[in-house]
């Protein structure tokens, strides 16, 4: 067999088993994005997978608008800003990710019901395009990651990774085995932890981990007070606040996270244990049918001008509407 002189070129590097270049996130809403952005700012190549060239240009101008608020707050400087964006890449074609070392998928759906097949669909695109040694991940919080990854023919490389918002803020990370999940694959997402300033705290496998187990029961017992008429939304905030050291009251939180996202959480909790804890408030429901889903359409539980919350003044039964 001939051989080439470029095969020993100096200039020609293998890349380190084990070692992380680039990761893929596929479905890049508000937690894609803000797990992109820590990624990138951490050296890290970024490929995200979206629906359309529409969303994607959208993705881009809403990460480079939350970039330029950090920067304004003397967060962030221009140039980190130009590197960031620079190692960020959006497609619809799953062949952008084959390279990747690690995959998380962030998809956050409006479907009724668990997003469990549509999770499975997309491990299964993932499988078929990445190299054999990478890993596959999931940052839903309510699904068993066994469940999801039972599809796939190499079920050892995947697990859960349930990021926190702010990701930039949130020095923690759930981690979470599946029945599968072989020694190699925790300890590649360990190196990952570490690049990214995260500690990976690993949780056995249960629906909810521990923190949305814990938020949901919080959220809805606080529906259960307003509906009562025990106290107002801005009070049930006020009063968590003062005597628990919470940053945000459970309104607060819910309109942060969205209504729309913490029905469905409530909703596959309850559907996993059927415990009445988890069961929806009707409020809940009412303000998701209503489209009033928090922040980012600029009401739920409060009213959003930019980044000023305003407490609603209007009746719990016509949803703070006066």
């Amino acid at each position: 067999m001939s051989e080439r002189l470029e095969d020993f070129s100096l200039g020609k590097t293998t890349q380190p088993k084990g070692s992380i270049q680039k990761v893929g996130v596929i479905g890049c809403g508000a937690m894609g994005q803000e797990i992109s952005v820590l990624l990138s700012h951490s050296g890290i190549e970024i490929a995200f997978i979206d629906i359309s060239d529409e969303r994607i240009e959208s993705v881009m101008k809403r990460i480079e608008r939350q970039l330029d608020i950090r920067i304004s707050k003397w967060g962030l400087t221009h140039s980190e800003k130009k590197l960031i964006l620079s190692r960020i890449n959006g497609s619809t074609n799953y062949e952008t990710i084959k390279d990747c070392d690690i995959v998380i998928e962030t998809v956050n759906t409006k479907r009724k019901g668990t997003s469990l097949e549509l999770r499975q669909d997309i491990f299964k695109k993932i499988e078929a395009v990445v190299r054999p040694e990478a890993v596959i991940t999931s940052n839903t919080a309510t699904l068993m990651i066994s469940e999801i990854a039972s599809v796939l023919q190499t079920p050892e490389r995947a697990m859960g990774l349930h990021f926190f918002s702010p990701v930039e803020k949130i020095k923690v990370i759930e981690a979470v085995r599946s029945l599968y999940t072989s020694d190699e694959t925790y300890s590649i997402v360990s190196k990952l932890a570490l690049l990214i300033g995260k500690r990976l705290i690993e949780v056995n496998e249960s629906a909810g981990n521990v923190s949305t187990r814990m938020l949901v029961p919080l959220i809805n017992e606080a529906c259960e007070l307003l509906m009562e008429g025990v106290a107002t939304v801005a009070d049930i905030d006020l009063i968590m606040k003062e005597t628990s050291g919470l940053q945000l009251g459970p309104f607060e939180m819910a309109d942060k996270i969205g209504v729309d996202k913490v029905l469905k959480w409530m909703e596959n909790l309850y559907a996993e244990f059927g415990e009445s804890k988890y069961k929806p408030s009707p409020i809940l429901k009412r303000m998701v049918r209503s489209n009033l889903v928090g922040r980012r359409v600029g009401e739920g539980f409060y009213l959003y001008s930019g980044s000023t919350r305003i407490p609603k003044q209007g009746s719990v039964i016509r949803l703070g509407r006066i």
